[in-house]
Formats: structure tokens, sequence, C-alpha cells
């Protein structure tokens, strides 16, 4: 689809050529934009596009061109920026959580005063991007998005057969606003939230900020400004240090554990450059602090909530844990070519970051395995190079997938392990039956196996396989999850899991505390490892109380144990709720699959709701509100856990589609189906809540108005066609004709 929406915005731009600005004004850089390549036009920064179907209606609003007609559709819809007059961007920080609100203005420059057209909305995210909900408002009309269930609407197949609102190369969010007028101003505002990246020591926070040349409004007394608000606040409540950034930001303010910077500058063009900013927690030493808060009287939990964090510290040469790893790579047929490639090279790197005293084998499997060796070997040069050479002849691309048969082999390869931290590196991008049966077995393998039970690390490739599946995987043996949706993201990704895994500071993390509560629902369910790459953060709900102060205890790679006291602190100026709710909720999704819980669904999609986070069992919705609703919609989220259904009454709603990630797709995965042939289609339309016409008139319109009727009608005598004018005439007074109008609105075939 990244292509797709690459080519209708190439498109636009040349159709935009018809546009006349007036003998003093030009256009931005018309030489650079047919310079451009087509990989530049998809949108790396928050984007509105007209959507053209009739090039006619392309002309300046403002002084109109007088062309001549142009005849024919644009098939697909060609895609023409809108001219941006404002942007401003507020991020908040919290510990490893940005969320994101970015606001902008439009103006429909490119179509005639008269005329109207649907408006596509992007917007890219970053790490682990949610949306958390738009808002847009035009001259005439206004839209929200919402999150409800199947319950909340009359008809579930509403929300199946929806076309719109979907994620582009995993991150980038695109959703369309119907019939806008040419010439006016188009409003946005887009919340999201994201992760904040850990390497070196520090976190690191990317937004897509770079807008292109064509997005300047022509004219030099049109003011533009950009602003970026910025405020960090990791709940440490120790000195923060700023690293690096992009923009000059001024301070607003500094407090012990707490930053704010402002950027705001009236500019002639816009940014070209994505912000990036950095800062470093201080501290020499590995340390952590527990947190906690009171749920507000609308959570749907009114349990307490924590969180627990541990931070590697500022150790330039940390101890890590000698490794033994056994890497599962699935080569089924559907692997075949760019993202076999790209394992490929992700494993090669992996293999090279290994230290002489550790040990690796490799297994590649479809129904069938093929071991790089009958036993784990020592990462020696030439082993190493011998592996690399293995992997370019036996890693071919074949068959179906069977996943049990090489985690039961990998799983014997490190059962003997003691003074190393095994790890079972699974890559697959397909699904199978079985895998309950396999969780389960794997399961029973993990338990007491020693001191240090095998950690078991899953990557999905595309939405074929299970993601909930992988995650539980990585759940039992406190190992570690990631994907790529986009086949060409694979590489990088699976190169900074396993830099993370291969980065172990401390196994085996208990917290003591968590013993004399009365009870704690932990989130992840497994207290994962702390890596140097990686701080560990654990979050939960609870009752009873926690003493002032706690211990957490693990064991180093020297095999030793070690102990940190942890300090605890109540908070109220950070959302833990809404913080954690993105793994929080895809965790409950991969246990309500696990065990088929209707009760853990319905907990997912009231945490789902209350918090915006889209899932699995909650879908988004578009809302046209009236204008004289807009002082209300501060508290239409409140208003909406109460009376959902009343909120929705005698509007109209847009479907757009489910954003959760799917269970897999057991028929692609046989058929070998390779990842990203299911990208859905960017200009299929989604489907309006119409009152006026019952599926028994849409049943004979699909049949009459067509080019078949048409046709029939150019053939028939006088004396029908009399009777069919009188007919028409009749509907028309009854308003018969205005209700076939809408219904048929968008057909391909229609008059």
């Amino acid at each position: 689809m990244a292509d797709e929406i690459a080519q209708s915005v190439e498109s636009g731009l040349k159709l935009s050529k018809r546009i006349y600005y007036g003998k003093e004004r030009s256009p931005p850089t018309p030489a650079a934009m047919e310079r451009s390549s087509p990989e530049t036009y998809v949108p790396t920064a928050p984007m509105v596009y007209a959507v053209i179907t009739e090039p006619s209606i392309v002309d300046n609003p403002d002084i109109p061109s007088y062309q001549p007609y142009v005849y024919g559709r644009c098939e697909p819809p060609a895609l023409i920026p809108l001219h941006m007059h404002e942007i401003a961007m507020e991020v908040d920080c919290y510990l490893d959580t940005a969320f994101v609100t970015v606001s902008g203005t439009w103006r429909v420059h490119c179509v005639a005063a008269s005329k109207c057209c649907d408006c596509r909305i992007a917007i890219p995210m970053g790490e682990q991007g949610s949306v958390l909900g738009v808002e847009v408002e035009s001259s005439t009309r206004s839209y929200y998005t919402r999150l409800i269930t199947t319950e909340d609407t009359e008809d579930s197949k509403k929300v199946d057969k929806a076309k719109d609102g979907c994620l582009l190369k995993g991150q980038i969010y695109t959703l369309k606003v119907p019939q806008v007028d040419g010439g006016s101003k188009l409003s946005m505002k887009v919340t999201w939230s994201q992760k904040l990246l850990y390497h070196d020591d520090q976190f690191c926070l990317h937004l897509p900020f770079s807008f292109p040349a064509h997005v300047i409004p022509v004219g030099k007394r049109i003011s533009k400004r950009e602003k970026i608000l910025l405020n960090v606040n990791p709940g440490t409540g120790t000195e923060l240090l700023c690293k690096t950034t992009s923009h000059p930001l001024k301070e607003l303010r500094r407090e012990v554990g707490k930053l704010s910077y402002l950027y705001e500058a009236e500019v002639s063009t816009w940014s070209i450059t994505d912000f990036n900013f950095s800062y470093t927690v201080y501290s020499g030493n590995m340390f952590g602090r527990l947190l906690l808060q009171s749920p507000s009287l609308h959570d749907i939990d009114q349990r307490e909530m924590f969180c627990f964090y541990l931070f590697p510290g500022l150790n330039k040469s940390p101890k890590v844990f000698k490794k033994e790893m056994v890497f599962i790579v699935d080569v089924s047929g559907s692997m075949r070519g760019v993202p076999l490639e790209n394992a490929k090279n992700a494993l090669a790197a992996a293999l090279s970051m290994l230290n002489p005293e550790d040990s690796f084998n490799i297994i590649a499997f479809n129904e069938n395995t093929r071991l790089f060796s009958s036993s784990m070997e020592l990462a020696s040069k030439v082993t190493i190079e011998n592996a690399m050479q293995w992997i370019n002849t036996n890693l071919i691309a074949d068959g179906v997938t069977n996943i049990l048969l090489p985690l039961n082999q990998a799983i014997e390869m490190v059962a003997k392990t003691s003074d190393a931290v095994p790890f079972i590196f699974l890559i697959t991008d397909g699904a199978v039956e079985d895998e309950r049966h396999i969780y389960n077995v794997m399961k029973g393998h993990l338990i007491n196996r020693g001191s240090i039970c095998p950690r078991i690390c899953t990557f999905g490739i595309g939405s074929y396989c299970n993601h909930y599946f992988l995650q539980m995987l990585a759940q039992i043996g406190r190992g570690l999850y990631d994907a790529a949706y986009d086949v060409d993201s694979i590489n990088s990704r699976m190169q900074r899991l396993f830099n993370t895994a291969s980065s172990v500071l401390l196994a085996n993390v208990t917290i003591d505390a968590l013993e004399q509560v009365d009870s704690v629902e932990l989130y992840p369910f497994h207290i994962p490892d702390l890596s140097s790459e990686s701080p560990l953060i654990v979050s939960g709900r609870y009752h009873g109380n926690f003493p002032d102060s706690i211990e957490a205890s693990g064991i180093l790679a020297d095999m030793s144990n070690f102990t940190v006291n942890v300090k605890v602190q109540k908070v109220k100026d950070m959302p833990l709720d809404k913080v954690f709710a993105r793994r929080q909720i895809d965790l409950l999704t991969a246990q309500a699959w696990l065990l088929e819980s209707k009760l853990v669904e319905e907990k997912v999609a009231k945490m789902s709701i209350q918090t915006g986070i889209p899932s699995e069992y909650t879908s988004m919705i578009l809302v046209q509100s009236l204008q004289t609703d807009k002082g209300k919609q501060g508290s239409e989220s409140i208003m909406m856990q109460e009376n959902k259904t009343a909120e929705l009454t005698n509007k109209e709603i847009i479907y757009l589609r489910n954003l959760g990630l799917g269970f897999g797709n057991l028929i692609a995965t046989a058929e070998n189906r390779p990842p990203g042939i299911e990208e859905v289609k960017l200009h299929e339309t989604s489907e309006t809540v119409m009152t006026a016409a019952s599926t028994c008139c849409s049943w004979m319109l699909d049949r009459f108005c067509c080019m078949c009727f048409i046709q029939a009608c150019s053939r028939m005598n006088d004396q029908c066609a009399i009777a069919l004018t009188q007919l028409c005439t009749a509907l028309a007074c009854f308003e018969c004709l205005n209700c076939c109008c809408e219904v048929c609105d968008g057909c391909d075939q229609c008059c």
C-alpha cells in the first residue's frame, strides 16, 4: 500500500500543475518535485491529501483558470498534498512511553470553490505507535474517532466490511474525511502513543516531522508557524541530562527528574528534519524504583496500580552473561525472496557479535529440520565462517511450516547449561494449527530447568503468523518478542532483538514485596531479565500495602547473587494506566487467545475503550458531529462509558478497519503466501451508515443502476421511453431519486 500511496501522490502532483496562482505567485520548486523519486512521496510527517477522482475539479479556488474541461476519471484516485498553514506538536514522555498530540491546519487549495472532494489523512507514528484519537473540523462538518465493541453497533457486519482506516508499513495510520469544500481550511488534531528506544544508556525519542516542499503555501505574506512543546518525566526523581536534539529547544523548566522544552518559530519553509531528542537518567550504578498510584473514579479497575523499573546505570563496561544460542529460522516457501535474505543478513550479524566463549547452533525448518551441527559449537572465527557458508547453502525457502519439531530439538541442545544463559530464537512468518499444544509442551519443558531456564525469544514477520502465540512463548521463558510487519525492517529489528538478548546483566529477577501484598496481577506475567540495552519495567494492579522500601534481587553474570534496595514512591503527575495500557492489552489478548476466555476478552475491550488503545475486540469509527456539538466533545469520553449507544444515535458513522494484529492465518500459511501480499487497498471505500435506503432498495439498485440498464434504455421504443419518463417524474416528486443518488454515490458504473 505504501507504493500505492506514492504513485497516487506522484499523479496528484502532476495534476496540480493545472492550478494557476497568478502572475506574481509561483508554486514551490516544481523542478525539485519532478526530480523526486516515488519513495519520497511516502508521508514522513502528518499529511493531508485531496482525493481527486474527477480531474476537472482541480483548480485554484481563489483564481479560476478557465481551463478546458478534462474528461475521464483518475483510477486509482490521485492524491494532491494540501498546503499546510500551521503545525504544532506537544509531547509528554513518561518512563519509556511518549504521548504525542499534533495539531495543524491545511487548506484545500487545489479544488474549485464550487466543488468538494474527500481528504485523506496520513499519520506516521514512531516505535510501536498506537493511534489514540483523531479530530477533524472543516467549514461545514466536524468528525471525531471513537472505539466501540461489536455490542455497541446494531450490525456487526458493517464493522467486518469496513475498508478505510488502516496502517501502512505497520506505522502510518490513514483514514479519509468525506466531502470537504474547495478553498476551505481543514483543522486536524491527532493523538498517538509510541515507545522510547533505549540505547547507550540513553532514552531516544524519534518523531516524523519532515515536510515536503509541496505543502508550502503559495504567497509571501502567508504566515507559517511551527511549534514543539516537550515535557519529560521518567519518574526517577534523579537528575536528567539532555544529550542530543534536532531542533533548537528552549528550556522552560528544570526540576529534579523533570524537563520541559519549547521550540516555536515563524518559518519560511517547514521543517525538513525529523524531531529527535535523547536524554540520560544520571546514575552510576544499577538502580530502580517502585511507583504507586490510585485509580481514578472512572477507572473500570479500582485496584491500586504499581510500576517497578530497574535501569542498568551508566556502567561503560558491564559484564554480561556467557551465552548459548540456538537460532531457529523458518525456511518455508513463504519466506522466499526478501524476507529470507533479510533474515539471513540479521543472523550473520548476530553470529559476528558472539564472543569466543559463547556457543551456538542453527536450525532451519519447514516441515522438516536441517541442523548446522548435531551439538552446540563454540563461536570461534573458523566455526562462524563455516556457519556463514552453511546459511547461504541451506537456508533455501521451500515447503510448509512445523514449529514444534525444531523447538523440541533446541530445548534438548541447551538442556545441560549451567554457567550461561541459554537463548532460543524462533523466527517465523506463519501460523500452525497446534499452537496451544506447542505452548503447553514448551511450558512443561521449562519447569524445573535449573537455576537459569532457556529464554525463548520470538520474532514474527508479516501478519500471517499468530503474534499472540509468539508473545506467550516469549512470556513463559522470560524471553523477548518483536515483529516486523514491513519486510524492509526485518534486518534492523532482528539485530536489535539479538543485541538486547545478548546484553543480559541480571537474570532471574525477583521482587520480595510482591509476596507481601494480598493479591497481584503482573504484566508481563514473568519478570524478564535486565539488559544493558533495555531497562526492566513491569506494572500491575494489587490489593494490600507495599512497604516504604523493597528489595529486588537476581543473578549476575559471574553467577553471584545481587540485591538492590528500591524506594517506594506515590506519584500523581504520571498517568500509569495509560502508560502501560498498550503492553497490558497485548498481554491480556494473548492470554485470552490461549485460554479462549470470553471474560478476558471483555476485560480487554473495556480497557481498550477506557484508554483509547485499539485492540482485537474493539473497532474504531469516524463520527460526524454537528457544529453545535463542538463544546461537548471534552466530556464525551466519560459519557461514552455510560451510554455509548445514545451518543451515536442519529449521527452519520463511518466504520473503520480493526487495527488488531489478528490471530494468524492458517490458510495463507498453508498456501505459502509471502508476507506483505495481504496489504489492503488504499482506495477501497468505507461503508457509511445510510438511514435512507433499506437492504431491499440496495439490492434493487445494484441490479438496475448500472451500465447494462442504461444500454437497455437506449434500445427501447418511444412508448416505453414516455412511460419511463413519467415514472421518473413521479419518483422525483417523492424524493426517491435523491435516495438513489445517495446510495449510488461513488459507483463507477453509474451514470
